[in-house]
């Protein structure tokens, strides 16, 4: 089944492209193909996402890039809360749509109590053209985490990530040491994970991923609460890898199942179970 735009589902082309690249061309190629099927970067938005972005702050980070060996210039918006001492969420979106695509996400956990900030990675919307890598996207992540901290250092700082931006933040919480909670919505273990999910996953092209997104192993190290959700239909990434990644975490952690919840609606559909498991995990209530 093809996605609405007529290109392969994600993970439907990360599968293809490690076949047919691992098979017909070398490891310069494969990694470049890799990183074009996983990240799928874009400079378009999902129907809907442009309007639903009206009214946030665009905001602007500069860094220079250790991995590129690059100046870099991120895109972002912004969404703030009226108290001055809101807790801030760092918000990180998953593979073909930029963060404005993002931007319904983005308002309902503002209307949780986070002031938000959304990313958009290098290739994607007004970011850095360049096509992104694993560390180019855990780059991005510390680059942002980096400016909210000099913006706002009295703030408790939350990261969320969903789908690919899960793997993302969850090796941002493991990295640094002023976090506070980290939120995964419909994420994973690994890619190699992901990938034994298809249909002819028992193929062994586990050698031949470069982007491993090995969530599973650095959620270990976090040191900070931890909430995962997932949706019970969610049919890209299963359910059952969400809970894996979960069992991997230390405690305190919660997991909640959102009954109805696909890859796309889950924060929507969740959203009363959201505010419960929010507010007990890490005491963050909305104002009003």
């Amino acid at each position: 089944m093809r996605a609405r735009s007529g290109r392969l589902p994600w993970r439907a082309a990360v599968f293809s492209a490690l076949l047919a690249a691992g098979l017909i061309a070398g490891c310069g190629t494969l990694d470049a193909k890799q990183r074009e099927w996983v990240f799928q970067p874009s400079k378009n938005t999902w129907w809907g996402g442009a309007v639903a972005a009206e009214g946030m702050h665009d905001v602007w980070i500069d860094f220079h890039s250790r991995a590129a060996d690059a100046p870099v210039r991120l895109h972002g918006l912004w969404l703030p809360q009226a108290a001055a001492d809101a807790p801030v969420l760092l918000y990180l979106h998953g593979a073909r749509w930029d963060v404005r695509s993002s931007a319904n996400r983005m308002r309902r956990m503002h209307e949780l109590g986070f002031a938000v900030l959304g990313i958009d990675y290098r290739g994607f919307g007004q970011s850095t053209d360049m096509l992104p890598s694993e560390t180019m996207a855990y780059e991005d992540a510390r680059a942002a985490w980096d400016w909210l901290a000099v913006r706002h250092p009295h703030a408790k700082r939350f990261v969320f990530g969903h789908s690919l931006g899960g793997a993302i933040a969850v090796h941002l919480a493991g990295e640094v040491d002023d976090a506070a909670g980290l939120i995964v919505e419909g994420s994973f273990t690994s890619i190699p994970d992901v990938v034994s999910t298809f249909k002819w996953g028992w193929l062994p092209v586990g050698p031949l991923v470069t982007q491993r997104f090995d969530a599973a192993r650095r959620i270990e190290r976090v040191r900070v609460p931890v909430l995962v959700v997932h949706g019970a239909a969610d049919a890209l990434i299963r359910p059952e890898l969400g809970q894996a990644l979960y069992e991997r975490a230390p405690a305190p952690k919660r997991f909640v199942l959102v009954e109805g919840g696909t890859h796309h609606n889950t924060n929507a559909v969740g959203q009363p179970l959201y505010r419960e498991a929010v507010a007990e995990l890490f005491g963050v209530r909305a104002s009003h």
